[in-house]
């Protein structure tokens, strides 16, 4: 059966992004360190890496059957150009249908949710029984509140940006009791994994 799956590579200090958009540099280095190349389906985001963090990578890509974005995300990568490079179907949670960029991306395999809820129903749809990944941020903490997280994967990268963008944020309820972490090292980053209590 298919798991809801937040997965984020965030810095020593808790941030998947610096303050303005900033910061990605180090915390994606891990995905051009290496001597590895790991195909992508948008030419414009080369991955070059070690073998063992490829193969961790597949792993993830293999398991997913759709990813849910958040508008935030969507707006700063431009939908990828309408080709996520990990060749996935993206759902996209905004309260604003880009109908321009659906115009000029007609092709591009996104479908456009208005809430979280609405969203994974249709990830599930496309995903089948595969895992449904979810962006860190505002839409991983509400699939946090809204009791349908699974798991949370961590890339931790060995970077403080001092501020920015946290992995959850300020989230209603009860402190979250996690299970794990099941611990894949690499190079410049530590893939975490934790299941949800």
């Amino acid at each position: 059966m298919s798991k809801i799956v937040a997965s984020a590579t965030m810095s020593l200090d808790g941030y998947i992004a610096g303050p303005e958009e900033t910061g990605f540099e180090h915390l994606f280095a891990w995905y051009s360190t290496g001597e590895t190349d790991y195909p992508s389906a948008n030419p414009d985001v080369p991955f070059r890496m070690t073998e063992g963090d490829a193969a961790y990578l597949r792993g993830v890509v293999d398991s997913a059957g759709a990813f849910v974005v958040g508008r935030r995300l969507f707006d700063i990568t431009n939908g990828w150009n309408g080709i996520h490079p990990l060749d996935k179907p993206i759902v996209v949670v905004t309260h604003r249908v880009p109908d321009q960029w659906i115009a000029d991306h007609p092709d591009a395999p996104f479908t456009f949710a208005d809430g979280i809820k609405d969203a994974i129903d249709l990830a599930r749809g496309i995903a089948g029984e595969k895992n449904i990944a979810v962006n860190g941020g505002t839409i991983a903490r509400q699939c946090l509140e809204a009791g349908l997280l699974d798991e949370l994967w961590v890339d931790l990268a060995p970077v403080l940006l001092g501020d920015g963008v946290p992995l959850l944020g300020h989230f209603d309820g009860a402190p979250v009791l996690l299970d794990g972490p099941e611990i894949v090292p690499g190079n410049r980053v530590t893939h975490l994994r934790y299941r949800v209590s």
